[in-house]
């Protein structure tokens, strides 16, 4: 599927940026059209320039792991382009190993890591419940720090 928001905001990137990449992705951030907008307004406030997924998600979808260095073309509720981001750090850790670094970047909450530890439990305990997966503290997850580098 073409995202023409996102198409052209990444055209008008690679004019000042002539050494980009073709390709980008697009991320949408939550599970639900409130919580993508909520996300893209921390982004661009610059409170949140972290993401947290569970590996199992990107087995399920059979896709790689972003890598460091990569863009994403952030998208709100709407599917509309917001802006690009660049990744910076790429880490596959358990969830017990999360660092108050990545849980203060993720924005989230009272920005602290017992506050992130209480969101994200519940939120992939009940993803995991949907997608019959077992959760536990020692499941691995994808932790994803990203640097916001250019508004639409």
């Amino acid at each position: 599927m073409i995202n023409e928001s996102a198409e052209e905001l990444w055209e008008n990137f690679k004019l000042q940026n002539s050494t980009l990449p073709n390709h980008y992705d697009l991320m949408t951030f939550g599970d639900t059209k409130d919580r993508a907008n909520h996300s893209a307004a921390l982004i661009l406030e610059g409170l949140k320039t972290a993401k947290t997924t569970l590996l199992l998600e990107y087995q399920r979808k059979e896709k790689s792991v972003p890598q460091e260095g990569s863009y994403w073309m952030i998208l709100d509720g709407n599917e509309q382009a917001i802006g690009i981001a660049q990744l910076l750090k790429v880490s596959i850790l358990a969830f017990d190993q999360v660092s108050a670094e990545v849980a203060y970047e993720e924005g989230e909450g009272d920005c602290t890591l017992t506050g992130w530890q209480e969101l994200y439990q519940d939120y992939f305990e009940k993803q995991c419940k949907e997608e019959h997966w077992h959760f536990s503290t020692k499941i691995e997850v994808v932790c994803i720090q990203f640097e916001f580098v250019y508004a639409a």
